[in-house]
Order: structure tokens, then sequence, then C-alpha cells
């Protein structure tokens, strides 16, 4: 992507109901990374998440905590879901709620040019129901109820009995999609990433695709069906809708090219409603489909994925509190794969928050700045002519900084940090190897040691200004500390290995400990 092109990146909107835990803060830290590295690197960047606070299950909740559905979700947003955006450090341009009357309004004119298209008919309905999904349920998720349940079909997700609902509906012909949705694929292979997601929507597509029903007369907590108000629009299409409406579809054009279409990273057990009938509305509707759906994998507590229900959730506070929200961000961008399921333990956060932030960056940047301090009066030095040593630092930081970009607009910010890491090693191989402390007992070594201390303060630079969309607090710290010039923020990440930016004759600061270390309980 050039400079200074559109990137509209989405989270998928979270349920409120469900309580926060790492895995909404995955995906949250994971957009928010890569809308960062693409804000700075001067693409017309914008983020949005927000909540879907419509449906069945919602206005049931609301009911048993005898509450309206309005006060019900107001309550839930302000205490869990903007405080997790907090803690985690998420710098999103906007943060959507379905119950907003710009979405709720642009909801309808999008679903009344369906229906004015001929996309839309009435029809009845009966099938199964989960209300826990909000989706009627297709054979393969359909299983026999065991113990309490025995005798009656339950969800395979939810393990709870289904609903057997019989509805006058209407209905949004996703069949007629089929063939043009497998052209895309077909023509767009990145449309859906990685591979393993992309090859389920095929075959989930190339198996036969039938009409949706997008309306529910059942229950009025949604949004009213425009030309018929005895139905309320069916939650999922009404969630899949904010991604336009957050952007200007429907009553601002110049907002809404401006920024559609977008790039949307969802868990992979969304991943059909994204990949399958969101392009499929946006065909109905002639609208661009999105740029990509990219679906990562789960997070695994012990194996299992995490649910509140099976107390396997884990609220991002529980980490956050202890190690701090920059090294919550860097561990579960590093250590998973993107795009693959990944097993958290506080084992492997503790042992990676030891050996990579406090042993490797931590170290590296305290005595870095300490030396500088110490041998150079808090004055950056010049450097002299370099060696092939330290050409290879220059090296290693340029390859690195080019094979992140690469990683970062590929949605793989697992291998972007692996390749920034190669500048850490280098460079506390290189202090090592150079042994400044050794230089500085003898003043015949004074233009040495000044090229080494420069090589590592300017390594520092770079590694500053590319893990800053990843751990902006201690990046942040650390830039101060080197006396660099201009916000942190504003560094052109694209020119992040260009050597030699960190001026000779900028004075450090002290720097405390950027990740201190954590008292181990047993």
């Amino acid at each position: 992507m050039t400079s200074g092109g559109s990137f509209y990146i989405t989270t998928p909107i979270y349920y409120p109901s469900d309580l926060p835990h790492i895995g909404h803060g995955y995906t949250s830290v994971a957009v928010d990374a890569l809308a960062r590295w693409h804000r700075q690197s001067g693409d017309d960047t914008w983020m949005l998440t927000g909540t879907d606070e419509h449906g069945q299950k919602m206005l049931r909740a609301a009911t048993a905590n005898g509450v309206t559905p309005q006060q019900w979700v107001d309550k839930l947003v302000e205490e869990s879901w903007f405080p997790l955006l907090k803690t985690l450090d998420v710098a999103n341009d906007d943060f959507i709620r379905t119950t907003q009357s710009r979405h709720e309004e642009r909801v309808k004119t999008f679903v009344q040019a369906l229906y004015d298209s001929g996309y839309i008919y009435a029809g009845e309905y009966e099938a199964l129901y989960c209300v826990g999904c909000e989706e009627f349920k297709p054979e393969a998720e359909i299983v026999d109820g065991t113990g309490p349940f025995e005798g009656l079909k339950v969800c395979a997700i939810h393990s709870k009995p289904l609903e057997l609902l019989q509805e006058k509906n209407y209905f949004f012909k996703l069949s007629e999609f089929q063939d043009r949705l497998l052209e895309l694929y077909k023509t767009q292979p990145d449309f859906v990433r990685p591979d393993s997601a992309r090859n389920e929507v095929v075959s989930f597509v190339r198996s036969g695709l039938k009409d949706l029903s997008i309306s529910r007369s059942a229950f009025d907590w949604g949004i009213r069906v425009p030309w018929d108000d005895s139905h309320v629009i069916y939650v999922w299409v009404d969630a899949l809708l904010n991604y336009a409406t957050a952007v200007g579809y429907g009553d601002d054009p110049a907002e809404f090219e401006r920024r559609w279409p977008a790039y949307h990273v969802v868990g992979k057990d969304i991943l059909r409603f994204h990949a399958v009938i969101w392009p499929a509305m946006l065909m109905a509707a002639g609208l661009e489909v999105p740029k990509g759906i990219f679906a990562h994998g789960w997070l695994l507590v012990g194996g299992e994925k995490m649910s509140k229900s099976k107390l396997t959730g884990i609220a991002p506070t529980e980490i956050t509190d202890v190690f701090g929200s920059d090294a919550y961000r860097f561990y579960f961008l590093s250590a998973i794969a993107f795009g693959q399921d990944g097993s958290f333990s506080w084992e492997d956060l503790s042992a990676r928050y030891q050996a990579e932030l406090a042993n490797g960056f931590g170290n590296l940047a305290s005595r870095t700045v300490a030396m500088i301090g110490r041998y150079f009066d808090g004055v950056v030095p010049a450097a002299g002519e370099p060696t092939d040593i330290d050409l290879r630092v220059q090296r290693t930081v340029a390859d690195a900084a080019t094979a992140a970009d690469a990683a970062m607009t590929a949605f793989r910010p697992d291998e972007a940090i692996a390749a920034i890491w190669r500048i850490v090693d280098e460079l506390n191989g290189y202090i090592t190897e150079n042994e400044p402390w050794a230089l500085a007992k003898d003043d015949a070594n004074r233009e040495r040691l000044s090229t080494v201390l420069y090589t590592a303060a300017e390594g520092l630079r770079a590694l500053a200004v590319l893990l800053s969309p990843v751990m902006p607090k201690s990046t942040a710290t650390l830039w101060d500390a080197l006396g660099a010039p201009g916000e942190l923020t504003a560094q052109p990440l694209r020119e992040a290995g260009t050597w030699g930016q960190l001026p000779a004759g900028s004075r450090v600061g002290t720097l405390a400990p950027l990740f201190p270390r954590v008292e181990q309980t047993a």
C-alpha cells in the first residue's frame, strides 16, 4: 500500500453481556496495533470498534435484571467495554453502538434499498434457533442433548437446548449470490485470510446457500423493518451493517467514499457471517465488498476455548494489573501466530516478560542510557568511522524495519515483532562484544566508545519507533529518555530503518526500568 492511502480497519462489535475477557482484548489490541502502524506510516487510517446491543438474548438478560434493554446495555458498555479500551491503550477513532440513532436510521436505509431492489421477500420459517448464538442452527451444529437435556436437540457450541421457532419472516435472497461469491474468492484469493479460513468458506458456499431469514416478529428489541413495523431486523444483519453505518453510509457520501471499503478482523467462529452474508448483502446493495476479512484463531486456556460459563474467561485486568498493558499487548501479539489458535498460560507470559521484555529490551535500554550518562555526561556522542561490526547493526535495523512493514501489511503482527526483535538481539550481542565499560578505561579508545554508544542509542531510536504501535507506553518513555526530537507517534514508520536520525548532542534523561521485575507468587 502506498503511503497516504485509505486504511479502514474494524474489530467485530462485541456483545456487551459477555464480560470482556482476554480473547476480546486480543482482537482489540491486534486491530489497534495494525491501525497504529498504518496511521504512523502516513496512511489515512480509521479504526472502528463497538458493541452489538440488540437481539433476544439481550432482551432476556435485561428482563431478568429488572431493567429496560437500553438501561441494561448502557450499564454494560459504561462499566465494562469503555474501560477495556483504556486498560489496553486502544486508540480507536470511533466506537459504534447499534442502539445509536445514526446506526438505526442508516440500517433502515440499507434494508429498504434491498427490499426496493427485490432482494427481500416474505415467507414462512420453521427452524431450530439458538438464543445464545442468535442464529438458526445448521444441521452440522445440532447435537443430541445429554444429562438433563437428554431427548432434546442442543446447540453444539453452547450445549443448551434449541428452540423451535415458527414465524412469518422476511428473507434475503442469499442463494442468488453463490456464484458471485465463489468468483470473488477465486479472483481475490486473499479476500479471506488465512488460507485455512478461506478454504472453509469456499467449501461452505460450494455446498449450497439457503436464503437468509432477516427479520423476527416474536420480540421487539431491535431496529424496526421500515415497511412492516411488526418485525425487527435480525440482529446479525443489524450488526454487520455497523461497518458501513459508522462511516456515513446512507447520509454522508463524502465520508463513506473516503473510508469504505474496510478490512475486518474477526474471530473464526463468526467468519461465515463476515465472509459470506456480509459481502452478499453489499453486492445486493451495489456497494463494494470489503477489502478483506482476516479470521484469527481462538485463545485456549487449559486446552479449551475461553468462555465465562466454563470459567476459563480471564479478565484483561488480571494481566495488566501485574505486568502492565504493554506486556499484555506484546505477549498476545508475539506469542501467537496471528490466524491460528494459541494457548495462554501464566507461566509462558511470565517467562517471556522476564526474558524478552525485562532482560532483553528493557535491560538494553537501561544500560545504554546509563552508559551515555556515565561516560559522556548524558550527551549522545557522535559516531566515528563505522567498522564492519557497526555496519552489520545498521543493516540489521534496515532489514528488520522493511520486514516488519511487510509483515504488518500482511496482517501478521507476530512476524513483525519477530523481525523487530532481531534488532534487540543484535544490539545486546553488539554491546557484549564491544564491552564499552572496558573501552571507557582508556582515553585512547574514546572515539571507539563514542561509536559504540551512538550505535546502541540509534538502534534504540529505531526500536522505539518500530515498537510504538505494539507497546505505546514503554516506547514513549524510552523516546523521552533518549532525548530524541519531536513526538514519537509523528515519526514516519516506514523510514524508521534509515540510519542516523538520532542527533549527536541529544541529551539523555534518567530511565527507570521499562519492565520492572514482577514478584512471583507461589
